[in-house]
């Protein structure tokens, strides 16, 4: 598989503070990688690399051998936090069909083609039966659907997603999981989280971030050393099967 991301001797710092540093990582076309890491250990730091939302401090950041910013067209991105405002009366195919915006759509319509496209979007995440109902109207599950459709709209090469199943329970963690299984057929995968346990059943490689970076193959894994030395203490792993 040819690489498509390759980060060499990569830090960056706020202000004097190092988020990540000498951090190097190789992505091939198809990889289904999750990141995982202690909060405040750079993973989101590292996504936001990758897409040119921020310049390393040093190293070079290259997304099929150019700078990310002259790639972003290939990107689609789900972040931790989604700012929208479930007040506002915004249905779910106008949701995804942002997606389709670029910066220099000064007048977004979308024509027969486009919507054409949003509706099936809305049905390869199974919820075109969705797309008249107000975004806020929606559960949590179906609202992370919709956004990850957002992200897919647009038929990006590479899927980054932070934390994509925070705010939802185990068994729509799942189906969303089955889904990033299916869609890495085609795509490249990289996916922030905390949760081990799930990660591990579908990835093909696990990327530890605690300010350096250490990437592992997911069929050479030890997990309880992999835990200790990426949260630089003794863990157990302990998965309850409810909802909170």
């Amino acid at each position: 598989m040819d690489t498509v991301i390759k980060l060499e001797q990569v830090s960056f710092a706020f202000d004097t503070q190092y988020a990540l540093e000498d951090v190097n990582l190789e992505v091939k076309e198809r990889d289904f990688i999750g990141i995982i890491g202690p909060n405040g250990g750079g993973k989101t730091t590292l996504l936001r690399l990758i897409l040119g939302l921020l310049k390393p401090t040093k190293g070079t950041v290259a997304v099929l051998g150019s700078l990310p910013e002259k790639k972003r067209g290939i990107f689609g991105y789900v972040p931790q936090n989604n700012f929208m405002d479930i007040q506002f009366p915004i249905k779910v195919k106008e949701v995804v069909a942002m997606g389709l915006v670029t910066p220099y759509s000064f007048f977004p319509w979308f024509n027969k083609e486009k919507m054409d496209r949003v509706h099936n979007t809305l049905k390869e995440v199974s919820i075109e039966n969705l797309e008249e109902k107000k975004f806020g109207e929606l559960s949590a599950g179906q609202r992370q659907r919709c956004l990850i459709a957002r992200a897919l709209v647009s038929r990006p090469a590479i899927l980054l997603l932070d934390e994509p199943t925070a705010s939802v329970d185990n068994t729509v963690e799942k189906d969303i999981y089955e889904l990033f299984r299916s869609l890495s057929d085609k795509l490249t995968i990289i996916l922030v989280s905390h949760d081990l346990g799930v990660i591990s059943s579908y990835v093909n490689k696990v990327v530890c971030v605690n300010r350096q970076l250490v990437s592992h193959d997911i069929h050479e894994v030890s997990w309880e050393k992999l835990m200790n030395d990426t949260y630089k203490s003794d863990m157990t792993m302990i998965r309850h099967k409810c909802k909170l």
